[in-house]
C-alpha cells in the first residue's frame, strides 16, 4: 500500500474542533491465509488540525488493498498509521466492520488523539 497516494488540503477551520466522518462500504481486501476476498466496511471519524485527507486520493489509497493479503487488524492500524502521517489530526478513529466469513463476523477499532 502507498501511503505517498494520500492528499491533503488546508483546513479552512483550523481553530475549531469538528468532525470528518468518512465511510466506504465497499472495502475489499485478501486473506493472507486462504487467499479468499474480505468485503468490509471502513469508517474514519477524525477532528482534524491543519489540514483534512482529500477524499479522491483516499478512494485510491483503498484501492491499493484490494489484492494485499493482510489481516483485518493490520489493515485498520495500517490506515490509521497512514492517515495520522499525512494529516497530522488532533484526533482519530478508524473502524473495520468485516462481512461473515464462516458465520463469523469481526470489528476492529483503532484510534489516536495527538498528546498536547
Amino acid at each position: 500500500m502507498k501511503k505517498e497516494i494520500l492528499e491533503v488540503f488546508d483546513n479552512t477551520y483550523p481553530d475549531r474542533d469538528y468532525t470528518i466522518e468518512i465511510v466506504n462500504p465497499e472495502f475489499t481486501s485478501v486473506c493472507p491465509k486462504t487467499g479468499l476476498p474480505d468485503f468490509g466496511t471502513i469508517t474514519i471519524r477524525y477532528v482534524p488540525d491543519r489540514t483534512c485527507v482529500e477524499l479522491k486520493s483516499l478512494k485510491y489509497y483503498f484501492l491499493e488493498f484490494r489484492n494485499a493479503g493482510i489481516f483485518y487488524e493490520n489493515v485498520t492500524n495500517r490506515i490509521l498509521d497512514d492517515l495520522v502521517a499525512a494529516m497530522q489530526p488532533r484526533s482519530i478513529t478508524v473502524t473495520t466492520e468485516w462481512k461473515a466469513r464462516g458465520g463469523i463476523t469481526e470489528t476492529v477499532t483503532a484510534s489516536h488523539t495527538t498528546r498536547g
